[in-house]
């Protein structure tokens, strides 16, 4: 069974009730909490530095090991003796349900009698990752303890056997998802795997241990002060590593990337961490200069060379000299602009506009562009020469789209920045938010994201959180469709106006409860032609829920004599 169809066949929804007299959640038989994970980073936070690591880790595991316990306790409850691999596909989607993200079980081998079972887990998101990397940036090691411990506890309970999951793929370390190996207990060679679902000893020595190496780890800096560049992603990294590499050596570099990825600053980094930091450094959008100033822009000009000329002027690249200069949109010069340009490359000299000598300068060309050269070239819109010598070494900066997981990193950073801009002191970003970002496709990349984080600042009230409505203009922002309370505390899909029309109809007529869902069986039958698959799908049931209904209904037909005809 397609473990989606769980929550539905179950009517999982149906359990989750609030008592807004007695302020309690319970799902089914168990006391629930709503919880911020904002505050769930913050704890997290505060027994990191008080206790160290590895005591830390120990009672997340362990913490996430008794609600797995629980929740495997629910879902015994919830399908009864039904088949075993239905019930155990529950766990994944109560996971999901409590709120920590979607799960899929990629491979399992269990045998249930004899208590055996090795299987791969799967999540596309975490917020244990996302915290963690907000608060102490990416790890070397995997960080999700709380989900390693579900996983365990929950299936530990099924197999009446201690079963341990370990991470071995962590969004928190920059991988594209949480991917978790499960087996027992005694197969992993690895004790270290084991050793942290133990109770501590409360040895003080131990104690002092953690907190030293804490220490040692915090004195060793992860990244280059230097550095504005934000980034944990893979698609990130792939970029950042070839950047190292030029920085490292003369060479001229092109950066690729569409508009608002942020090649400036990736230009500057390349500046400031090579042999010419501290020379100057200057940045040119070609786009931005008329055609006909950009080579005395860009080159110099001398006194005469045409009316209006009245001082000699040293161009960008003579103000560069020792240094480096930025040709951002450099697929938009001129043709004869380029002509100069490659004698740059070639030769070192420039020649200002009406002077008959030229200039030794020794700078570093960065080009930056967001067009197809190649293309450019094909039709001759850019030199062919001039593509090979800027070309040699290019870096191909990723969109915004394909390094979602670096978003709340660059959250946490735009909002300590604009806040010392509008001197405000803000929450930070609220989950609803922060989730619409992260979903949005962000065609602007970076720019935009800087757009609506500075809008985001500017409107929220001091000391609150950056709310949905603060970053998005006009309802602009993501649908966020999701479950409504009615009044009796029971959790509810969200009705269109349509629907909630419909059912007013519905209301004001005379027909009994039951009549509504008789005729509204009758009409799914006779819609997809007696096919019970089809008619439960479309009426949000599973096949066997739909034809027990049908079958009492059919049944109470029968009695009184009214048959519903399909």
């Amino acid at each position: 069974m397609d473990a989606g169809n769980l929550i539905e066949r179950f009517d999982l929804l149906n359990k989750l009730r609030i008592d807004f007299n007695r302020g309690d959640i319970w799902l089914e038989e168990s006391r629930m909490l709503l919880l911020h994970t904002s505050a769930l980073g913050t704890l997290r936070k505060e027994l990191y530095e008080n206790l160290g690591e590895k005591r830390t880790r120990s009672i997340l595991v362990r913490t996430g090991y008794a609600a797995g316990q629980r929740d495997a306790e629910l879902a015994h409850k919830l399908l009864g003796s039904g088949d075993p691999m239905d019930v155990f596909k529950i766990g994944p989607e109560l996971y999901s349900f409590e709120g920590n993200g979607k799960a899929e079980i990629v491979s399992s081998e269990i045998d249930w009698s004899e208590g055996i079972f090795r299987g791969e887990v799967v999540r596309a998101a975490s917020w244990e990752a996302e915290s963690y990397i907000q608060q102490f940036g990416l790890s070397d090691e995997p960080v999700c303890w709380s989900l390693v411990g579900h996983a365990s506890g929950y299936t530990s309970r099924f197999l009446r056997r201690y079963i341990v999951f370990r991470e071995v793929e962590c969004i928190g370390k920059g991988d594209s998802c949480c991917r978790l190996v499960g087996k027992p207990a005694e197969d992993w060679d690895d004790c270290d795997a084991v050793d942290y679902f133990r109770p501590n000893d409360g040895s003080l020595n131990a104690l002092e241990d953690d907190l030293n190496s804490l220490r040692r780890a915090e004195a060793s800096p992860k990244l280059d002060k230097k550095s504005d560049l934000i980034g944990s992603s893979q698609a990130f990294k792939s970029a950042f590593e070839q950047l190292k590499i030029a920085a490292t050596s003369p060479i001229n570099v092109l950066l690729l990337g569409e508009s608002g990825v942020g090649k400036e600053v990736f230009a500057r980094w390349l500046h400031d961490n090579g042999d010419r930091a501290g020379k100057p450094f200057v940045a040119v959008n070609c786009a931005a200069i008329p055609i006909d100033l950009i080579e005395s822009e860009l080159f110099g000009v001398q006194k005469g060379a045409y009316t209006g000329a009245s001082l000699d002027r040293a161009g960008r690249f003579e103000r560069a000299n020792g240094g480096t200069i930025l040709l951002d949109e450099i697929g938009d010069l001129p043709l004869s602009a380029q002509v100069k340009l490659l004698r740059v490359l070639q030769n070192g000299e420039v020649d200002r506009l009406g002077d008959s000598k030229t200039t030794k300068i020794d700078v570093r060309v960065v080009g930056a562009t967001n067009i197809d050269l190649k293309r450019a070239v094909d039709e001759g819109r850019f030199r062919l020469d001039l593509y090979y010598r800027m070309s040699t070494f290019s870096v191909t900066i990723p969109p915004l789209r394909e390094r979602k997981s670096d978003i709340p990193m660059f959250v946490a950073a735009m909002i300590e920045r604009f806040e010392a801009r509008y001197q405000k002191r803000l929450r930070g970003m609220s989950d609803r938010a922060m989730d619409a970002l992260i979903s949005h496709s962000f065609p602007g990349n970076v720019r935009e994201l800087e757009n609506l984080i500075e809008r985001g600042v500017l409107l929220a009230p001091p000391d609150t959180w950056i709310e949905l409505e603060h970053l998005f203009s006009g309802g602009s922002g993501p649908d966020l469709k999701g479950i409504i309370v009615d009044r009796l505390g029971v959790f509810r899909a969200d009705p269109s106006p349509a629907l909630q029309q419909a059912y007013a109809h519905i209301f004001d007529t005379d027909l009994p409860l039951e009549s509504h869902e008789r005729a509204l069986f009758g009409l799914a039958m006779r819609r997809f032609k007696g096919n019970l698959t089809h008619a439960a799908k479309h009426l949000g049931l599973s096949r066997r829920q739909f034809a027990y209904k049908w079958k009492m209904i059919s049944s109470c037909d029968e009695e009184t004599g009214n048959f519903v005809s399909y």
